[in-house]
């Protein structure tokens, strides 16, 4: 379905499937990193959150969003969230109901850093005076 504004195919919006899916993943991999299965010392008595995640329509990939609680650095553990991708990817593969367990990858949740970055800017004496 092309957009008239643009002409451009918009894309589409997440199955109840791929939501279901998505979630599921989301609970499987807060369990791990809670209980602290991963044995990669870069990621010992870290608190990963996962924020969000997001499956492909064909369910063939899975991109979570982390953070790294109370640190703004969460670059710094992507590294190793990518070397233990294929342990979770075998975890999920035993928990899941699905043909084929998704592959994974990881990216930063920013949306913390975005909230916080608009709550200034609104707070700013500028922007007070120009809305009062």
């Amino acid at each position: 379905m092309k957009t008239p504004a643009t002409g451009r195919t918009a894309a589409k919006p997440p199955s109840q499937r791929q939501l279901r899916v998505a979630e599921e993943i989301r609970h499987i991999l807060a369990g791990i990193f809670q209980r602290g299965d991963i044995r990669d010392p870069d990621l010992q008595g870290v608190s990963i959150t996962v924020t969000e995640v997001r499956v492909s329509p064909d369910l063939r990939r899975a991109t979570a969003f982390v953070a790294w609680l109370g640190r703004p650095d969460i670059d710094a553990k992507l590294p190793a969230l990518r070397r233990a991708a294929p342990f979770l990817r075998s975890q999920l593969a035993h928990t899941l109901r699905l043909r084929v367990a998704p592959d994974l990858s990881f990216q930063p949740d920013t949306s913390l850093d975005h909230a916080m970055h608009m709550d200034a800017l609104l707070r700013s004496p500028d922007v007070a005076r120009d809305l009062g």
